[in-house]
């Protein structure tokens, strides 16, 4: 399964491969546009824009019409219902004349991948304990900084393994969806999809089944062409602003609350998060601001605020089911810091509950 360097460390050679790439965008036009501010501070270091936020979801084969080809098969239909309830998802990124972003829903499309990968799922999620190899399981290409526009902020990736198991890998940018915003969209995406497919009256092929189109495995062009999305290891701790009514634009209790936060995090894992970090908060669904901040200016000082340390089960992904009753088997997430590796500190409204709690997502680079 693996060759060894001369230092007898592993090295697993390439074994995805890219069967199916398309465009899903939604089954009508959005009018009027959406649009999303992105305001960002003048002294962001370079490849800011690569931030993203990974899922992957694992599901057991529950019947014999039950495959990752055909799962993937609807969502070329159910994936464009969705967005026509959310269309920004499949919006793209537009440079303004301040130099600042604007997020249009432009209708451009999510990128859906198709994949086979021959190893046994169980054996994967054994494996990927000890080696990260997980990337493989998600795509992401780097938005364009001077032409944003081309480039999508949506992936989805499904990805097939030997025993009929198969995962469903998520890849958004942090401009277009915080963690939460995300999992609240894929569980609405999952229900319209359980809809569409529970119409039909009988076990049905999707018209979008690619083994249809192309025998599996035959086209290793595919994939050498496919650029993989980075290693980078980190580490994320969720926080909760449950009972404080707090106002996202007071900078002294945004501050506040970071500087909390941050006590807490640096206690439990025992480093100090960078002396300069990134710092996004997004206000409401149509700002975003981004800005470089340093550990001095924020303001230590003993306010009253409420935190709750969370972790990635508060996203409760494992409602995500493209097939009614079928959970997911495991569940990873993780934050990459883009190309600068500076530390993060995100704060958000909670898409599903009270618009007054917050969460504080700090993703620390090991």
């Amino acid at each position: 399964m693996a060759n060894c360097n001369g230092n007898g460390a592993p090295i697993y050679s390439p074994k995805l491969q890219v069967e199916a790439i398309q465009t899903v965008i939604p089954m009508k036009i959005t009018d009027p546009r959406l649009s999303r501010r992105i305001a960002l501070s003048k002294n962001l270091p370079p490849g800011d824009l690569e931030r993203r936020f990974h899922m992957i979801l694992y599901y057991n084969k529950t019947s014999e019409m039950d495959s990752g080809w055909i799962v993937a098969g609807w969502f070329k239909e159910s994936l464009g219902s969705a967005i026509v309830e959310s269309p920004i998802f499949a919006g793209r990124l537009r440079k303004l004349e301040d130099d600042n972003f604007e997020l249009v829903s432009n209708d451009s499309g999510v990128r859906l991948l198709e994949a086979n990968y021959p190893m046994n799922m169980d054996d994967f999620i054994d494996l990927k304990e000890k080696e990260n190899i997980e990337n493989e399981l998600v795509f992401w290409e780097d938005i364009h900084e001077t032409s944003p526009q081309f480039s999508p902020l949506f992936y989805v990736q499904v990805t097939n393994f030997k025993c009929g198991g198969y995962s469903i890998g998520i890849s958004c940018s942090l401009f277009l969806a915080d963690p939460f915003a995300m999992t609240s969209f894929l569980k609405m995406w999952s229900k319209i999809h359980n809809n569409l497919v529970s119409q039909i009256d009988s076990p049905k092929i999707p018209v979008f089944y690619t083994p249809n189109f192309t025998k599996i495995g035959s086209s290793p062009s595919l994939s050498t062409n496919i650029p993989k999305t980075r290693n980078q290891i980190t580490q994320t701790l969720i926080f909760k602003n449950p009972k404080n009514p707090l106002k996202i634009n007071d900078d002294d209790l945004i501050k506040n609350l970071t500087s909390k936060c941050i006590g807490e995090i640096e206690e439990k894992i025992g480093k100090n998060i960078s002396s300069n970090f990134t710092f996004l908060v997004k206000e409401n669904f149509e700002n975003v601001k981004v800005e470089n901040c340093s550990r001095d200016e924020i303001i230590k000082e003993e306010c009253g605020l409420s935190i709750i340390l969370g972790n990635w089960d508060n996203l409760v992904a494992d409602k995500v089911r493209f097939i009614e009753g079928n959970k997911a088997i495991h569940i990873s997430c993780w934050i990459i810091n883009g190309e600068n590796n500076q530390d993060l500190v995100m704060i958000t409204p909670n898409p599903d509950e009270d618009s007054s709690e917050k969460n504080i997502i700090i993703t620390v680079s090991n």
